[in-house]
């Protein structure tokens, strides 16, 4: 194995949602080198990932952690065993197979991604995000052909033309309109119970601009028209593959709401006075794990009582 580069600087975001406070290198320019011998690394810890994108975790003295097992306790093929990076001299993979009775409990990036530490939250939704990608990219996308996996887990390689395909992540604008004031746009979709509540998204279309995204997405769920678009922090969210863009934005003039039905079920204004209150009925804001909740407890300036979307 080739000497050690030095880690590279984690960088810190002044607002940082849940997941996205990575601190480990992920040493991408050793990928492709370690790609037969990642399962050797004498440091070598291993974070399972089940079909369905469950990561088995464990009890800590700090709360719950993930359940990250030494390489040469790991059943199965380290050919397809991916590299997510290192931190202060351990090196981290991804793998792929079934539950087990060796963990104390297998649990979804949802669940989890909020309550473990900063290493564990960035090394969980790379490994749910290049899992999520792999999967979805069996097939050359050309001829059909299966893919091998290349560069440690990073490079799906086409057998029968050569194409190579590598990880995607569709950009998604997530926005927080206000009026200025004290009050805030919030809608909530079809298929949640009806005290849920959250921002306004959308994705990023071919040949648009996040921010032009933010005012087409904004009209077209509630007719509002909206300017002062700011942006605020970004979130992955490899479920599949979206990458959050977070914004505010002030709605320009008429405030009346003209909700699309095919897009929300209502939507509504809410005062800071709403969100904060201990008592209140509705609404039920996004969990903790979401940018959503980020953005909505930026503009409040504080934590809302219930913060769990339960």
């Amino acid at each position: 194995m080739s000497q050690e580069r030095p880690a590279a600087p984690p960088y810190t975001q002044p607002v940082r949602p849940a997941l996205s406070r990575a601190v480990h290198d992920r040493d991408g320019l050793r990928r492709a080198e370690l790609n037969d011998t990642l399962h050797r690394h004498p440091d070598l810890r291993v974070l399972m990932v089940t079909d369905d994108y469950l990561v088995p975790t464990v009890e800590a003295d700090r709360g719950p952690a993930l359940d990250l097992r030494r390489g040469d306790t790991v059943h199965s093929e380290p050919a397809g065993w991916s590299y997510l990076g290192r931190h202060d001299g351990v090196a981290y993979a991804m793998a792929r197979g079934s539950r087990d009775i060796r963990a104390d409990r297998w649990v979804g990036l949802r669940e989890i991604g909020a309550e473990v530490d900063d290493l564990d939250a960035g090394l969980l939704v790379e490994a749910v995000g290049l899992a999520q990608w792999q999967d979805r990219s069996l097939h050359c996308p050309l001829c059909g052909a299966v893919t091998e996996l290349r560069d440690a887990g990073w490079v799906r390689h086409c057998p029968a033309d050569g194409t190579e395909i590598f990880p995607r992540t569709d950009p998604a604008m997530i926005v927080l309109v206000h009026d200025g004031a004290d009050r805030c746009v919030l809608g909530r979709q079809s298929i949640w119970p009806p005290d849920r509540f959250s921002v306004l998204a959308g994705f990023v279309e071919p040949g648009e601009s996040a921010e032009q995204a933010v005012a087409r997405e904004v009209f077209e769920e509630v007719g509002l028209s909206v300017t002062d678009i700011r942006y605020v922090t970004s979130q992955p969210w490899p479920l599949p593959q979206s990458l959050m863009l977070g914004f505010t934005a002030q709605v320009d003039g008429d405030q009346r709401l003209v909700v699309d039905q095919k897009e929300l079920a209502e939507a509504d204004w809410f005062s800071r006075a709403d969100l904060v209150r201990a008592d209140r009925v509705r609404p039920k804001l996004p969990p903790p794990v979401s940018i959503a909740y980020q953005l909505i407890t930026d503009w409040l300036g504080e934590k809302p009582a219930t913060p769990a979307w339960t």
